[in-house]
């Protein structure tokens, strides 16, 4: 039986890199005594696939894992399970059954991910920045240019930018939303979007200055042209 299990990172944890999570899941499911299958040959693993490795530094509210396994538990039981192996800064939250028609792994279902963006307390935030937002989304195109591992290319922002929103908070602080494209194609990480707001406005953002958190990872079921996200919780289900 294929199982999606969302869980949230958070406080400590958040300095815990991607391969250490890994690790830290194989030993947390052998000790909730869940019964995950394993790769056949000579060094079998367990059969485990994450959606989209976090950064370091950054929280969590929408982590996913796939996984197998050999019986029939409840979600229900499968939380309590794991929750009481879990040490302090991460939280199961949901264990879903993948119906066959939409068993696709987690990682590869990645289409686009929700952010919060805060400044810490101390970043003097800019005067104007509301008018100085609304300006930078109105571009017809965001042109920025992205390092990757073959070097750097250019790369227009805005049709990959699904939602942005900037909130101001009951403390009068501000929150930026974003919904932006993710996964293997065209992956968007809202520090990339800050720093080519940043550019525009004529200000500069210093070094651990934001804080990032993700609340969700969604797959996409629409079309290129018409996309239509649904969150990678929601393509699983209850038992």
């Amino acid at each position: 039986m294929k199982i999606r299990i969302r869980f949230r990172k958070y406080g400590i944890m958040k300095f815990i890199g991607h391969l250490d999570i890994m690790r830290y899941f194989q030993k947390a499911i052998r000790r909730a005594d869940i019964d995950i299958c394993y790769s056949s040959g000579f060094s079998p693993h367990m059969i485990m696939s994450f959606a989209s490795p976090l950064g370091v530094g950054l929280t969590s509210d929408g982590e996913y894992l796939d996984i197998e396994i050999g019986n029939e538990l409840s979600s229900a039981s499968a939380v309590q399970r794991l929750n009481h192996v879990m040490a302090e800064g991460v939280e199961v939250l949901s264990f879903r059954k993948i119906p066959e028609e939409k068993s696709s792994n987690a990682m590869s279902l990645v289409a686009a991910a929700d952010y919060e963006v805060r400044f810490r307390d101390s970043f003097a935030i800019p005067e104007g920045l509301e008018n100085d937002w609304n300006s930078f989304l109105s571009q017809d195109s965001i042109s920025i240019v992205k390092k990757t591992k073959k070097g750097e290319r250019e790369l227009d922002l805005k049709p990959l930018i699904y939602q942005a929103e900037l909130r101001r908070e009951p403390d009068e602080s501000f929150c930026i939303f974003l919904r932006l494209s993710s996964g293997s194609a065209d992956n968007v990480k809202p520090e990339l979007v800050l720093e080519a707001f940043a550019a525009f406005a004529g200000f500069s953002i210093p070094e651990f200055a934001l804080l990032i958190h993700r609340k969700d990872l969604y797959a996409n079921t629409g079309s290129a042209e018409q996309p239509c996200f649904v969150s990678l919780e929601d393509l699983g289900e209850e038992f």
